[in-house]
């Protein structure tokens, strides 16, 4: 419960973080209100709070009301695996795969995005699944098999970012359902931007404590926040 009140107030502090105009994308997500009791934090720099009238230890600018409801997508809880499911099957080539999508979309490049979704389909139909407990085989499949089709999709994009960063949300989300039912040996960081489709979708998985926006690129390259560490 705990996780689940500190998860909802980063994700509240974070619809602060960014002003600029969010473009329109098409991915449909179930909502779930959210409702956080922090009251002020600073628009540059959301993970700074305090009373009215309080100034932010950063860059000094006066702490801002914050909206009491947020409207975010469900997202996955990322859970403790035992050691026997992470031993089970490793996921690494897999997100080295993923992270690389992420980071040509960061880089507002959309061949090399086209480039790392056919590698990142070669590792999942390369992973070797022989060692996963029958009880779990079907769940893992089920998530790298929706992995795989996002990947396609964003392949066959070639030159179209937006719908590439599209696809790549919904791929997030796959990503994140296998990290949490299978763990990973990597130091990862769960992300988010509130502005990427009205705040529905846009979570990423990254390598990089450093906000580096897949969905924005340049344009917005350190919009959003982390709100998990996974190690």
């Amino acid at each position: 419960m705990k996780k689940i009140i500190l998860s909802s107030f980063v994700l509240a502090l974070l619809m602060l973080s960014c002003n600029q105009k969010n473009k329109e994308e098409k991915v449909s997500e179930e909502k779930v209100i959210v409702k956080t009791d922090a009251v002020y934090s600073c628009p540059m720099h959301p993970e700074i709070t305090g009373k009215k009238g309080d100034v932010c230890t950063e860059c000094g600018m006066e702490l801002e009301p914050k909206s009491t409801e947020v409207v975010e997508e469900t997202q996955v809880e990322i859970k403790e695996v035992s050691e026997a499911v992470k031993s089970s099957v490793s996921n690494d080539a897999i997100i080295e795969g993923y992270l690389k999508v992420k980071n040509a979309l960061a880089n507002d490049n959309s061949k090399e995005a086209t480039t790392a979704a056919n590698d990142f389909i070669k590792a999942v139909s390369a992973t070797n699944t022989s060692k996963i407990d029958s009880k779990l085989l079907t769940k893992y499949l089920n998530s790298t098999d929706e992995a795989k089709k996002q990947a396609e999709l964003i392949a066959k994009n070639d030159g179209k970012i937006d719908q590439q960063r599209m696809y790549f949300a919904v791929l997030s989300k796959d990503i994140t359902s296998l990290i949490a039912d299978f763990g990973t040996s990597k130091h990862l960081y769960q992300d988010y931007c509130p502005m990427y489709n009205e705040g529905k979708s846009g979570y990423w998985i990254s390598e990089f404590k450093a906000i580096k926006n897949p969905y924005y690129g340049s344009e917005m390259l350190e919009c959003g926040g982390m709100i998990k560490e996974i190690k």
